[in-house]
């Protein structure tokens, strides 16, 4: 895993986009050089517009979701759905694209066809690639500490896919620990001191899975020798957070808040993020209104008014507001009063509603509580104050998502499924948790750019 503005990436895939777009690089300058016979082309252009092709390729890819990991699970229909939506996105904006770039004096419609045609060739390689694990020749070296359930569910995060770009050299046994749930084949027995077994294995990273720490379990001498001689130490919580993207509930202590890095609210990033959310929300509205006019229509079509559903919802701070939606369900969805989860296959959505759903425009007037301040583009997906107040009681820490301005769209939503459960509730309380502590401007654009994917790829839907 690498940190690049803030955000841990899978070194596989950052060594899978510099590989992409060395290939569209060379292919674009070689498919000149034909095309001109090398002699009628001006370098001064030509290097430039094909880098400046390849840069925007390559992040159009990355926002589609090609170098993210497929997730387990994942049906080979909804990849080839991925796949679909991206090549018909990628294709016409590269023809686009190529078309405005400065080098139309010798680029002819042949060149431009055959670099579309590239673009597709490089789209369909990566997305059959991404089915298949993709470990980076660079991948670190990792000693997991411990034995038992927690070095399992280590295991299992790094090597049920490849996906961390990590390698898991062997399970260090510390003293003290009687249950063992790895393959002994895999065991380095505590005879061997840390620093030898370390130096032996050429470990880059430590992994500390091991949740009770007291009583002389971990050798804390030697896993400080081994940091000061370049080893990096992590525990599982830190693990979680940087291979995951989410902090898990079940290995955090308050202490790992209080003092960890992150969960920084500063004026200065308040201010930033307030100019991002109004210059973003007016740009969306624009071209949103018709979509907004045509989805009030129909509305009123099948079900008739009101058009507008207001519903309380928990802000900032434990503010309540009302939040602005389309109507997707029947007028009488609640007609006994009681709030109830919203589910999958809920008969209350009119049939209206669920294409709405599907592609998230019933959020769309959502935009209006961004530009009132009531809301954030980004960040936690607000929550009903009966489901805050049961929840508060049910799950630790689920207080603190609070502590930003809940979002249209956040990290939960593209990362994870609908929840409509407590323990789903809690799943996703775990990607708010990792927005909260490391949020910033390049992470809501990711999302941004994540739920772009979500809403053309379907998945998720409700």
């Amino acid at each position: 895993m690498l940190k690049v503005f803030g955000q841990y990436f899978p070194s596989g895939a950052l060594h899978q986009v510099a590989f992409d777009a060395l290939i569209l690089f060379v292919a674009v300058v070689f498919a000149v050089l034909v095309e001109t016979h090398g002699g009628d082309a001006d370098w001064r252009i030509v290097a430039p517009s094909a880098l400046t092709f390849t840069i925007f390729m390559i992040f159009l890819n990355s926002a589609l979701g090609f170098y993210r990991v497929t997730p387990v699970g994942l049906s080979g229909r909804a990849v080839v759905a991925r796949l679909v939506v991206s090549l018909l996105v990628s294709i016409p904006l590269a023809w686009g694209v190529f078309s405005i770039l400065p080098w139309d004096y010798f680029a002819s419609e042949a060149l431009q066809f055959s670099v579309v045609l590239l673009v597709v060739v490089v789209l369909l390689m990566r997305g059959v690639v991404s089915r298949h694990e993709s470990r980076s020749v660079f991948a670190p070296r990792v000693l997991v500490i411990g034995t038992g359930p927690e070095a399992v569910e280590v295991q299992r995060s790094l090597g049920s896919s490849g996906r961390s770009g990590m390698e898991i050299v062997g399970f260090y046994a510390p003293g003290g620990e009687d249950c063992r749930a790895v393959s002994a084949a895999q065991v380095i027995e505590n005879d061997m001191g840390l620093l030898e077994a370390v130096r032996d294995a050429r470990v880059n990273d430590i992994i500390v899975a091991v949740r009770e720490r007291r009583g002389g379990v971990l050798p804390i001498r030697e896993l400080l020798d081994c940091k000061l001689r370049g080893v990096r130490v992590m525990d599982l919580s830190s693990f979680f957070e940087r291979v995951q993207g989410k902090v898990r509930i079940d290995s955090l202590k308050a202490s790992w808040l209080i003092y960890g890095d992150g969960f920084r609210q500063s004026l200065m990033r308040t201010f930033t993020k307030r100019c991002f959310d109004l210059a973003a929300s007016f740009l969306l509205l624009l071209p949103a209104l018709p979509i907004m006019a045509v989805t009030s229509i129909l509305i009123l079509l099948e079900d008739g008014g009101p058009v507008f559903y207001r519903q309380e919802r928990v802000g900032r701070a434990g503010r309540v507001f009302r939040v602005i939606k389309f109507r997707s369900m029947r007028r009488d969805a609640e007609s006994d009063g009681k709030p109830r989860w919203a589910t999958s296959h809920d008969d209350r959505v009119t049939r209206v509603g669920r294409i709405l759903r599907r592609l998230r425009i019933d959020e769309l007037p959502q935009l209006l509580n961004v530009i009132s301040g009531e809301m954030s583009l980004v960040g936690p997906r607000p929550e009903r104050p009966y489901f805050v107040d049961q929840l508060s009681h049910q799950v630790p820490f689920y207080a603190v998502r609070h502590s930003v301005k809940p979002g249209v769209t956040g990290w939960a939503q593209v990362r994870y499924q609908y929840g409509a459960s407590i323990d789903e509730a809690i799943e996703k309380l775990q990607y708010d948790l990792y927005y909260v502590k490391n949020h910033t401007l390049v992470l809501d654009t990711l999302v941004l750019f994540e739920t772009v994917r979500v809403v053309l790829t379907g998945e998720g839907a409700h």
